[in-house]
């Protein structure tokens, strides 16, 4: 059921250390990077996934080197003369991802605000989600054999005791399963929310949220101690049975690839609807929510300003999504086409020159790189010139 909160909300994997976290969002900025939630951990060792931060210093991870593509699910909605925006997000992502392709940034471009589910980089929203917990109820929630599981799966993904001790029960759990993909490559720091926040900002486009923390803490917790713990307990049994990790990914696919009907097709495959818990638990997560984020952008909308809100994707599908509430209230809605097409490597340094030897160029390996990339043949296939030789007239003409 976890992998599905990836589709829904943003805080499903809080920073606990908020010096560091501030830290880190400054790097990314200066990246053009999405700062978002979950920066528990860095590698402490081998077996370790790398943070995000380290994992851009991969071959062809930096973002600047990935042309960008679109991905997800993008609704127009018009009303009034004005044109809202709704697109279906992930809360984590890949490096290559953060980028917005060029149809969500060119609706992005003709609206005047960003409406979020949360604004992670608002201080009060940070403080409200981060703020400690009471310790009676982390005793009475987090002991005996769940603190061991807990501690378990907290060893298991890199994150020391002290990062999460005082939060709230559920947070302490869910801030985890966030950082189960990144063996995959997927981080909540790239998560496409964040992403965009950061490119309306580069543009001084304001960001609202469209709910609050104390709502979206209530909506995990639920009316009851012993309904969070059933929340504490479904989460560590995920973890445990090592089936998130790829259930994160084939939803990132899902995503990427823009699958609607997949996505909407959700209690037939997400195994999440269950337990009359789950049921409960699904049902705070969509249907009690949707109408209120419809009321926000329709209020947004209201006052003029032509919105482009963001919320994940399971928000967007079914009778009860954002795109059916808002045709309802009057708007004309219809379906964006995206066309996720594989990012394609763009060069951002010059190819380094050949090296010399006693002032004559040493060119053999370049000259062979070029013949290949000319002929599209392998370089080996290339018989070499005679030395001395002219160059054939078309390379002359070049």
């Amino acid at each position: 059921m976890r992998i599905l909160r990836a589709l829904i909300a943003p805080w499903r994997s809080t920073d606990l250390k908020a010096p560091s976290r501030l830290s880190l969002f400054s790097r990314l900025s200066r990246l053009a990077l999405a700062g978002a939630c979950c920066v528990l951990a860095f590698a402490a060792h081998a077996a370790c996934p790398p943070s995000a931060i380290a994992s851009l210093g991969k071959p062809g991870a930096a973002v600047g080197q990935w042309n960008a593509a679109d991905r997800g699910l993008l609704w127009r909605a018009d009303r009034d003369g004005r044109t809202a925006w709704l697109y279906g997000t992930i809360h984590l992502g890949r490096a290559e991802w953060v980028r917005p392709g060029p149809t969500v940034q060119k609706a992005l471009e003709q609206s005047d605000a960003l409406a979020l589910e949360l604004d992670t980089r608002d201080q009060a929203t940070m403080r409200a989600l981060t703020q400690p917990a009471d310790p009676e109820v982390v005793a009475r929630l987090l002991s005996g054999e769940r603190a061991k599981r807990l501690a378990r799966q907290r060893d298991a993904a890199c994150v020391p005791p002290d990062a999460t001790a005082g939060l709230q029960p559920i947070l302490q759990v869910m801030a985890l399963t966030g950082l189960v993909a990144r063996a995959d490559g997927l981080y909540p720091e790239f998560g496409a929310d964040e992403a965009l926040a950061v490119s309306a900002r580069n543009n001084n486009k304001p960001v609202f949220a469209l709910e609050n923390a104390a709502s979206q803490l209530k909506m995990l917790t639920g009316d009851s101690e012993a309904e969070e713990a059933e929340q504490i307990d479904a989460a560590l049994d995920e973890l445990e049975s090592g089936q998130l990790r790829t259930q994160m990914k084939e939803l990132a696919d899902i995503w990427a690839r823009g699958d609607a009907d997949k996505l909407g097709r959700y209690p037939e495959w997400c195994n999440c609807l269950n337990t009359p818990a789950e049921r409960r638990l699904m049902k705070r997560l969509l249907d009690d929510r949707n109408p209120g984020l419809a009321d926000g952008i329709e209020r947004m909308h209201a006052g003029g300003k032509r919105v482009f809100a963001a919320v994940g994707a399971l928000h967007m599908v079914g009778p009860q999504g954002l795109p059916a509430l808002l045709a309802a209230r009057g708007f004309t809605v219809s379906a964006v086409p995206l066309s996720a097409q594989p990012p394609v490597a763009v060069p951002t340094a010059p190819e380094p020159k050949a090296a010399t030897r006693g002032g004559r160029s040493n060119a053999k390996g370049a000259a062979k790189g070029s013949a290949a990339k000319g002929t599209g043949k392998r370089a080996g296939n290339a018989k070499p010139a005679p030395r001395g030789a002219p160059a054939p007239k078309d390379k002359q003409r070049r």
